[in-house]
């Protein structure tokens, strides 16, 4: 919390000044533009790596500068595309109106927008700060919320565009905060994809299960007891999360054995998702 605070004021300055930089123009009119965030870790640099390696020029936004500059230049140099870095900590409401705006830009549209930021806590409601999960909500829902809305009026003003939501498998169970930020996501997805029926942008809400990214080991979560089966590959899940927004899938749940506990999950009494057994098995993917 604290590091987070000291660096708001910088974070804000160093957003709007790399907000006007592009470090390499769009060279051709069917060259699209994808803005991640969350892009330095995890899913948010598979999503930045595979994007790249179909062309796309990216935006990467996360707090760490200088974690940015090394991504930003190592895709450049590897994919030959244009990336351009946004400092920002989404839960600074300033800083996130400065993505907004980027994203509303319309003499440089951008087609694609993966809302992958978040972080996890690893303690029980009543024992955690309740700061911080305020701070895990303005990340995870009211982020995803105002980035939401600013590139899905420009998207649908075009007629083109795509937004990548991600959940997890957490959202359908009643684990934390955690699960019912992620739950709000989802369910705020599924309304959005109802809203842009026949405008030509889609939405799609990606719902993973335990995937190994520095995710777990950030919120020092003792994972060593669970099954290696149960473990996902941010790459596979990038893979298919992409290929489902293709083709235009509401839900996304990457691999067949979570499709399958969500199926069940469907279909069982509401209870079951409160069981302490079932919580602690899926808590915090």
């Amino acid at each position: 919390m604290t590091e987070r605070d000291q660096t708001t004021g910088e974070n804000t300055a160093a957003a709007r000044r790399t907000m006007t930089r592009t470090t390499m123009t769009r060279t051709t009119m069917t060259r699209t533009t994808a803005l991640v965030t969350g892009a330095t870790a995890g899913i948010g640099h598979e999503f930045a790596t595979q994007l790249a390696a179909r062309g796309h020029d990216l935006v990467l936004v996360a707090r760490d500068t200088a974690r940015l500059e090394e991504t930003a230049g190592r895709l450049r140099a590897a994919y030959g595309i244009g990336v351009e870095v946004l400092a920002a900590d989404l839960s600074d409401r300033a800083q996130t109106e400065v993505v907004a705006a980027r994203l509303a830009e319309v003499h440089r549209p951008v087609d694609l927008l993966i809302n992958n930021a978040g972080f996890g806590l690893n303690a029980r409601f009543l024992d955690v700060d309740v700061a911080a999960e305020e701070e895990s909500l303005d990340v995870m829902c009211r982020a995803v919320l105002v980035l939401t809305h600013a590139a899905a009026r420009a998207m649908v003003s075009r007629g083109s565009g795509r937004i990548i939501n991600i959940s997890s498998v957490a959202s359908f169970i009643a684990a934390s905060p955690y699960s019912a930020a992620k739950a709000w996501v989802t369910v705020f997805t599924e309304s959005l994809a109802h809203q842009l029926a026949g405008t030509g942008v889609s939405a799609t809400v990606v719902c993973p299960g335990f995937v190994r990214t520095e995710f777990h080991q950030r919120a020092e979560m003792d994972t060593r007891s669970l099954p290696k089966p149960l473990w996902l590959s941010a790459s596979d899940v990038v893979r298919e999360a992409l290929a489902d927004a293709e083709r235009g899938v509401v839900v996304s749940i990457p691999s067949r054995r979570y499709r399958a506990v969500v199926m069940l999950l469907r279909v069982l009494p509401r209870a079951v998702a409160r069981d302490p057994r079932v919580v602690s098995r899926h808590r915090r993917t």
